[in-house]
């Protein structure tokens, strides 16, 4: 479903991304890890098309994506941003809403199809009680919940998410990863960055690590996350247990 062959991205004279090759299929779940400023979210917003790569062929579905229209693309790709903080008292409805965009047509606006697409996405998150909310009033966690909903609704075959639950409690945080788990496997590429390699462990098939804007890792998430490589991202010491058959990474103490 998705291809990418030497990705490379310049800030400036910053080389943040450096000849990156990368291949997911639909029905995975890729975990995307690495320290900070190893160069995760501008990979993401590269696939997206959000900054321009300096070189580099991507194929989604067996298509260049310079030759995808924007509106198209919104067909193709739903992302789910780090943090959001919406300038306007939008409802969380109405947020969700946006993610039916592409699909809208003419003058006509939303159907009824739309409004069920974006009630089931916000029923199947436990937020369909602030559907009427403000966002703005809303906690931190709840927009997050509210623009992950805006992706299920989009119901793009590929979700990017940028750390998606970095502002949800522990107990939201594990609903979102079975979600995210449940979601592909009915055959959507799901890509999350996470700087919790314990979620990548529980919930990712397959994992992508960068550091320094070069892959250092590829491939299934149990084989690759490993004391060496928590030591060379971290360079701490760590230890990875078995507790009720799940792997468990903790700190040397």
């Amino acid at each position: 479903m998705l291809k990418i062959e030497n990705l490379s991205f310049y800030y400036e004279n910053n080389h943040i991304l450096k000849n990156i090759t990368f291949r997911a299929n639909a029905g995975e779940l890729w975990g995307l890890m690495g320290p900070n400023g190893s160069g995760k979210t501008t990979f993401l917003k590269c696939i997206m098309a959000l900054l321009k790569p300096a070189s580099c062929n991507i194929f989604i579905n067996g298509k260049n994506y310079h030759s995808i229209t924007t509106a198209k693309m919104a067909k193709l790709i739903a992302y789910v941003p780090q943090e959001h903080k919406p300038p306007f008292p939008f409802s969380a409805r109405e947020i969700v809403l946006m993610g039916r965009s592409p699909y809208m047509g003419g003058i006509f606006g939303l159907k009824k199809a739309d409004y069920d697409a974006a009630d089931a996405a916000m029923e199947l998150l436990g937020i369909l009680d602030i559907a009427k909310q403000p966002v703005t009033a809303l906690s931190g966690g709840q927009r997050q919940l509210t623009l992950i909903a805006r992706a299920l609704a989009q119901n793009a075959p590929i979700m990017i998410l940028d750390e998606p639950t970095s502002a949800l409690d522990f107990h939201n945080q594990i609903s979102i990863w079975k979600i995210l788990k449940k979601v592909s496997s009915l055959g959507k590429l799901i890509i999350a960055c996470s700087h919790d390699p314990n979620h990548l462990l529980w919930f990712a098939n397959r994992t992508l690590v960068l550091k320094n804007g070069e892959v250092i890792a590829s491939g299934e998430t149990e084989s690759i996350i490993t004391p060496k490589l928590l030591k060379e991202i971290y360079n701490s010491e760590y230890s990875i247990s078995k507790i009720n058959q799940k792997s468990v990474i903790q700190p040397a103490f």
